[in-house]
């Protein structure tokens, strides 16, 4: 039996999943919080301890995977960890300073207390690497772009592979052939054009805050508004906090969850149902621009937590694309399963699915491939 360990350490949390290979199945899962509080787990070698301890390890941990955030322009796959690696996603903190520290913290202390597995960092940033670069450059002079590392990078990136790969295979058509556009829509959220398994296009840039309306992110805003608020006397950390935890639907409504604020809506808050038409707006402006980038459209896809679950936020979304052969059937769209499903008609020149992610497997496939052990099971339909 191939057994892989996948973490997610962030500052005061690690997110686990133990993973029987053979046939993908997922034999133990959780999380470890109150990392560092007093009275709670000390620290992160202590949460993995604690999580080994509860794990059932009668076979031998082929691998640890890593979630890593920010892989730059250096990691384009899953790289086995060595002291090298280690200080290059140190040095990369720089782009993504509130999640490689705590990534890091997580990938020491699994190191230290299984120091002979292979240990695998798999990074948010790497199926991206294959946009060209008129889809990751900015129009900013270059020499200040290459010293300071600006640049689109793109997250969400075992996701997205995984999502339209798994679209590929329930279709039944090679994925080599397909044009699809996915829509990772959760607290966070990105979209991403998808051509024939590679990312050519995606909606998060340099760092997360870009592209769509989130939770308590702001996605898109004009570079000029954060010089205005700068000259009004606001610091830059306040900016920072702003756009990222008091922005997005929290910043628009008061409330960072979307059922909530869907359910204020239901209700005849004016305010609430503004929010949703800027988030709904926000996402057909990068459908459109990704379905003309593609310059055609198989299927578009939804996933992660709002994607998989909210019918009335996807059937708001795609209305009036008909156009594009974009078409919703109202009783399958109102299906709730955790099974991938198409959610319009068969004949539909745009297949429209709702596929649940599964970034864990994702990671664990990457970190096996990058050992070598085992050959990866393809999806099946």
């Amino acid at each position: 039996m191939t057994v892989v360990l996948v973490l997610n350490s962030g500052s005061s949390s690690i997110k686990y999943q133990l993973l029987r290979m053979d046939d993908e199945v997922v034999l133990e899962g959780g999380t470890v919080e109150r990392i560092g509080e007093a009275g709670e787990v000390p620290d992160h070698r202590a949460g993995i301890d604690a999580i080994l301890a509860s794990i059932d390890l009668t076979s031998p941990i082929a691998a640890v995977g890593h979630r890593v955030v920010h892989g730059g322009s250096r990691f384009t796959g899953p790289t086995l960890i060595d002291d090298e690696v280690d200080r290059a996603i140190d040095e990369l903190s720089v782009l993504a300073p509130l999640h490689n520290p705590a990534n890091l913290v997580g990938i020491r202390a699994a190191r230290e207390a299984l120091p002979d597995v292979p240990q695998v960092a798999v990074f948010d940033t790497a199926f991206h690497q294959t946009m060209p670069p008129e889809a990751y450059t900015y129009a900013i002079e270059p020499r200040l772009a290459e010293e300071h590392g600006i640049r689109r990078y793109g997250f969400h990136g075992t996701s997205h592979k995984y999502v339209s790969e798994r679209a590929a295979a329930f279709l039944g058509r090679p994925l080599e052939e397909l044009k699809t556009i996915v829509l990772h829509l959760g607290n966070g959220a990105s979209a991403c054009a998808v051509d024939g398994g590679r990312s050519v296009d995606t909606s998060m840039g340099m760092t997360p805050l870009q592209g769509l309306v989130m939770g308590t992110r702001s996605g898109d805003i004009d570079p000029a508004a954060v010089v205005a608020l700068l000259r009004a006397g606001h610091s830059v950390d306040d900016i920072d906090a702003l756009l990222n935890r008091r922005s997005g639907l929290l910043g628009l409504t008061g409330n960072g969850d979307m059922r909530d604020v869907q359910r204020a809506a239901a209700e005849g808050d004016q305010v609430a149902e503004a929010a949703l038409a800027v988030y709904r707006h926000r996402i057909r402006h990068y459908v459109g621009a990704y379905a003309a980038q593609l310059g055609g459209l198989d299927a578009i896809v939804f996933t992660a937590g709002v994607g998989e679950n909210n019918s009335l936020l996807r059937r708001r979304v795609l209305r009036g694309l008909e156009f594009m052969g974009v078409q919703v059937d109202p009783d399958r769209n109102e299906v709730q399963s955790r099974d991938a499903r198409r959610i319009s008609p068969d004949d539909a020149p745009v297949a429209v699915l709702v596929i649940p992610t599964a970034e864990e497997l994702e990671i664990a496939r990457q970190s096996l491939a990058a050992v070598g052990s085992v050959e990866i099971l393809p999806d099946t339909p």
